[in-house]
């Protein structure tokens, strides 16, 4: 029995006795051989697996195929790519270099803009030293050392000052409890590259392997203050392996193929003209089409539940969101007052000042007026208020894209009015309601994420109402996640400043998710507009708001819905429904017969009645996506007959039109959300 001391440590939850002094590697060796072991989880904590264990650490291990695992390897291959940069160009100044989703990015000043010439040699460097084998080796220093080791290096001089604090990404760099450097150590024990960071990294660089590539470069600014240095920021990505690397570099293939910006100009559906600004968008006949459609549907949806339909003005008095809160908590996105009903003399000069007016970027506070506008009763509540809202929000330029993040968007904003005890229920059912909806679009693969408010007291500021309100509001909220059955993530600090909400994250058919629906629990505005009804009893009593929307925007549904579908929407969306194509211009009156009957049964038809030659017609059909496309010829004109042509290619020839029109007719009424189910039944 060996006599060295041990100490006691839990070990994937189960007790363990080890020798004082024992790192993760000894520990774990036979997973690191067996399962990709490359990092450990001590007390909650992400560590190298070099690191000895105190007594009593609870020890997870860290596979590379898990989510900390990959973060650690991109964030390893962030050193390696800093230093082939810092080789190539010696005097660069480095800047800070975390992990971020699916990826890495590093930001260097001193140094020319990166061309794509400039990204092939910096990769090939960096395959050079993920060969070399060097180890990533942690020491801890102190400031004063931190300070003389890095004399030449601005940016991480400022690092070591504020500690992270404040900084944009600065926490991976350096983080609280100390100062640490790694070093990437050569086999023969030189010092090839050293930077200050926080860690964890990998044992070493060979584990990055061949799943690693330069994606992009672009400008920054250090610490993302416009005021502030220009830097060039190199981004990367990196995998487990080159065929997970392959498999991502296909998901962005497939992305970009279905970008909906593409294709609003591919199909004519939408366009953001520069002269009319960042983040605001027309919508051709097309789009407007399909846009009127979604909409007709989600009002239909509502006042069948027992909405009642309002409607508000897109501009107001500042003195409306101050009292809704949404000034004080929320100015810097609403766009800037306008002054209005100022007093002039005759000579024009502004003689007394106007009222300060506001875009609307919210309909609650508008919603609040009009249930304040005559007394209510219990015997109303739940009064539900629904309102397709033309809302304002002043996002920065740099951060609008296309119709997913835009200044300018329609919100299917409802607004329910019911008191305490029917609050948990009308939230319950309103969450199956907006599935329903969605699930109509064909989405229907869900989670739900429940965002509270932070806890931690220095960040309680942002977030009004008392303890008890907080609880009440978040627990009801938990209720209705627990009873959808669905799965819910928390999202602790991510309420609203009046109150907690869930939101229903979809995933779309590539796998990405996207935030759609919202429900939020408001105890706030109803005491700050002195919201009230008579109980059964006599008293007045305050209601609970609760606030939804289905779609989020309508145009940021329209974006996400045209990349699920690439651009190839169901029938009963699609903006033309049929195209019919004679084969020749002799049954150019044929073909419109079928598409007056179309017509008379409410299909959108479109005629190619163009010079274009047979085979581009069908072509053109294919390429603008087009649902059902019906061709005829003499035989098909002898025998009352037409050919379908389908999206995917496949033909059906010589269906009679009446049965044709029923088919059409039928798959739109049953709102058929998958191709195949627009084809017609094998056994005709």
């Amino acid at each position: 029995m060996s006599d060295k001391p041990t100490i006691d440590i839990t070990l994937d939850g189960a007790p363990r006795t080890i020798e004082a002094g024992t790192t993760g590697t000894l520990l774990l060796q036979d997973a690191i051989k067996s399962d990709g072991v490359v990092a450990m989880r001590v007390n909650g904590e992400s560590w190298d697996l070099d690191r000895r264990l105190p007594a009593g650490a609870v020890v997870e291990p860290i596979a590379l195929s898990s989510e900390d695992g990959l973060n650690i390897l991109r964030h390893s291959a962030t050193h390696v790519m800093a230093q082939a940069v810092q080789e190539m160009f010696p005097q660069v100044n480095l800047g800070i270099g975390p992990f971020i989703t699916d990826g890495f990015y590093y930001d260097f000043g001193a140094i020319d803009a990166v061309t794509p010439e400039m990204l092939r040699e910096i990769e090939k460097r960096m395959k050079r030293i993920v060969k070399e084998g060097q180890r990533f080796v942690r020491r801890d220093i102190t400031e004063a050392e931190g300070r003389e080791e890095l004399a030449d290096q601005p940016y991480k001089l400022e690092l070591i000052t504020t500690k992270g604090a404040g900084a944009e990404g600065a926490s991976v760099e350096v983080g609280a409890g100390g100062l640490t450097m790694y070093d990437n150590v050569r086999r023969d024990g030189s010092l090839a590259w050293t930077d200050l960071c926080r860690g964890p990294h990998l044992p070493s660089t060979r584990l990055i392997g061949q799943g690693f590539a330069l994606t992009k470069s672009s400008s920054a600014y250090w610490k993302g203050d416009q005021s502030g240095d220009s830097l060039q920021r190199i981004y990367g990505t990196a995998w487990a392996s080159k065929d997970d690397l392959k498999a991502y570099q296909t998901r962005l293939a497939e992305a970009a193929r279905r970008d909906h910006r593409k294709l609003g100009a591919e199909l004519d559906l939408y366009s953001f003209p520069e002269e009319i600004g960042p983040g605001l968008v027309v919508f051709h006949p097309k789009g407007a089409m399909l846009r009127h459609q979604i909409e007709q549907y989600v009002v239909d949806r509502h006042m069948d539940y027992g909405f009642d339909f309002v409607h508000t003005p897109e501009i107001s008095k500042g003195g409306l969101f101050h009292t809704s809160g949404h000034l004080p908590y929320y100015a810097d996105t609403m766009f800037p007052p306008m002054l209005a009903d100022e007093e002039r003399d005759g000579q024009g000069n502004i003689t007394k000042a106007g009222q300060e007016y506001y875009l609307k970027a919210m309909n609650c506070p508008m919603h609040n007026l009009i249930f304040r506008s005559r007394g209510r009763s219990y015997r109303e509540l739940p009064l539900r208020f629904f309102e397709m809202g033309h809302d304002y929000r002043y996002e920065k330029s740099g951060v609008v894209h296309g119709l997913t993040r835009m200044r300018g968007f329609t919100q299917d904003d409802s607004h329910t009015y019911c008191t305490p005890e029917q609050a948990g229920e009308e939230i319950r059912a309103q969450i199956d309601f907006f599935l329903s909806i969605l699930k109509a679009f064909g989405l229907t693969d869900f989670y739900l994420e429940l965002s509270t408010r932070d806890e931690d007291g220095a960040k309680k500021d942002k977030f009004i109402g008392s303890d008890a309100d907080w609880a009440a509001a978040t627990q009801a909220l938990q209720d209705a996640c627990d009873a959808s059955g669905l799965e819910v993530v928390p999202d602790p600090g991510g309420a609203a400043f009046y109150g907690p909400k869930v939101s229903v994250q979809v995933k779309d058919a590539i796998g990405r998710t996207w935030q759609m629906s919202t429900i939020q629990y408001d105890f706030n505005q109803p005491e700050r507009f002195d919201l009230e009804y008579t109980a059964a009893d006599g008293t007045h009593q305050r209601p609970i708001m609760i606030h939804s929307a289905k779609l989020g925007s309508v145009e940021r549904f329209i974006g996400v819905l045209t990349e699920h579908y690439a651009g190839a929407f169901p029938a009963w969306l699609s903006p033309v429904q049929v195209r019919l194509i004679p084969v020749a211009e002799a049954f150019d009156t044929y073909v419109d017969d079928v598409a007056a009957q179309l017509r008379a049964r409410g299909v959108r038809v479109e005629v190619d009645h163009s010079d274009d030659r047979f085979g581009k017609k069908i072509r053109n059909a294919s390429k603008d996506k087009i649902p059902f496309t019906l061709i005829a010829g003499g035989e098909d004109a002898e025998a009352g007959a037409v050919s379908f042509r389908f999206r995917d290619g496949e033909q059906t020839n010589g269906v009679p039109v009446k049965e044709a029109v029923a088919h059409i007719v039928g798959v739109i009424d049953a709102r058929i959300n998958d191709s195949a189910g627009e084809k017609l039944h094998s056994d005709r």
